[in-house]
């Protein structure tokens, strides 16, 4: 094994799914770029990390709510700039030209070019940390989408994109939930 640098082992643990989170405030609606997500439990519970220097940040504590769009690899330009400017003064869905659908349990927008869209709302802010701990209500699947790869940031500014499947749920039977 050769040693590698502390202040970069975060690139080995990085590469989930690279989402956009819907928020909504004020009549306005805004996405943000997110690559530190994670899932909690089968119940569905999920959580990701954002903070106050993200425009997002004061709707999420505000509204308590949200929606998770996941992209496919033939957004990742897009994801990358929206990422890359500020909802304060850019209006992300007429810059990139995305859609913007009503979601059925919260104000925030679902993105109808995204593969899939999770309706969420806060449960729980752990500040000390700025996560935020979220509870699935919908969940909305385009099974026309042709394009079904999703991006992972590395952290490096780099990506990597989901390739083959393998399929072991032979050996996973017994632990999953009813209906996986």
């Amino acid at each position: 094994m050769k040693k590698f640098p502390l202040h970069k082992a975060f690139t080995f643990l990085e590469p989930g799914p690279v989402l956009l989170i819907g928020t909504r405030d004020k009549g306005k609606n805004n996405i943000m770029t997110l690559s530190w997500s994670m899932v909690m439990d089968f119940t569905p519970q999920f959580a990701f990390l954002t903070g106050p220097w993200n425009f997002s940040y004061a709707a999420l504590t505000k509204t308590k709510e949200c929606v998770i769009s996941v992209p496919t690899v033939e957004m990742a330009q897009t994801v990358v700039k929206i990422g890359d400017c500020c909802g304060a003064d850019t209006d992300k869905f007429k810059k990139f030209n995305l859609t913007p659908l009503a979601a059925q349990n919260v104000k925030a927008p679902l993105i109808k070019e995204c593969l899939a869209n999770i309706e969420c709302r806060v449960t729980d802010h752990i500040k000390k940390h700025n996560i935020f701990v979220l509870e699935a209500l919908a969940a909305w699947y385009e099974p026309r989408h042709k394009e079904k790869r999703t991006i992972h940031a590395v952290g490096d500014g780099t990506f990597i994109t989901d390739g083959h499947k393998i399929n072991l749920r032979k050996f996973m039977a017994d632990k999953l939930p009813p209906g996986v």
